[in-house]
């Protein structure tokens, strides 16, 4: 029998939700999406206090699965829609979850692992860790991303990060105000079970509703803006360019783009 996907454990009121595809740097494929989308459902009915979602293994998660990415390239506009709809799913789960959610970032969180940080309400991580938002870099675009990073930093740093796909070391996205904290590898459970004890002193009711404010006092919709980026993610996987740097990253090649029309 194989493991599940996502690994539950309670820790006194941590509730830890571990993405479990180590061999595959827990990329973000589609089951393991849905995995997790069943795990903070799941801890909605539980006595936790708060969440913490981490990484099985050296890294967080690099992003999307190339694999599975490149195999969706027979598929329609609208089943690649459907597809990216379930990440834009996903991190309004956990944005919008009643429970404070923390990324404890235990290595690299690349692309769409720099987006699920940036959709929970803290981050930690240790030392070394580097995070960025690579997409342009295999012809894809962060469309479902931009809605939390536009959230979360100012839109010049935005701009530096969306459009160079740069990558940048822990201390870099504190700075930057990406993320909450920097500690070392082997202080990371406790600075989360520290961060438990907190909320467990703060009414529940309150954290839910304050959550729920956040969302609706935003600029605009995130409902909105995750639908008109879950369609653009779609679009933009049938591009030339992106299935060009699909193919490149998974050959360990550099990409041939053609040349601007």
């Amino acid at each position: 029998m194989s493991e599940p996907l996502v690994l539950v454990r309670d820790e006194g009121p941590v509730r830890w939700l571990t993405l479990n595809r180590p061999d595959q740097r827990n990329a973000l494929s589609g089951d393991l999406v849905q995995a997790c989308r069943d795990a903070f459902a799941d801890a909605q009915e539980s006595s936790a206090r708060c969440i913490a979602l981490t990484g099985a293994g050296k890294v967080f998660s690099s992003g999307a699965d190339l694999k599975a990415l490149k195999a969706m390239r027979a598929a329609s506009l609208e089943e690649n829609t459907a597809d990216s709809r379930a990440l834009a799913d996903l991190l309004y789960d956990i944005q919008a979850h009643p429970l404070p959610v923390i990324a404890a970032v235990n290595g690299h969180a690349i692309a769409g692992g720099s987006g699920l940080t940036a959709a929970c309400d803290l981050t930690v991580a240790v030392e070394g860790a580097l995070f960025g938002f690579t997409e342009v870099r295999i012809g894809f675009v962060p469309a479902i991303v931009l809605n939390f990073l536009l959230r979360t930093v100012g839109e010049k740093t935005v701009r530096d990060l969306a459009l160079t796909g740069r990558r940048l070391p822990a201390g870099e996205a504190l700075a930057l105000g990406l993320i909450n904290e920097v500690c070392d590898a082997g202080g990371l459970a406790a600075r989360i079970a520290a961060l438990g004890a907190e909320f467990q002193r703060c009414s529940p009711e309150a954290i839910a509703h304050t959550k729920r404010l956040i969302l609706e006092l935003g600029p605009q919709s995130l409902r909105d803006g995750l639908t008109a980026a879950a369609r653009a993610n779609a679009e933009a996987r049938r591009t030339s360019d992106c299935q060009e740097g699909v193919d490149a990253f998974l050959a360990k090649r550099p990409p041939r783009w053609a040349p601007p029309a």
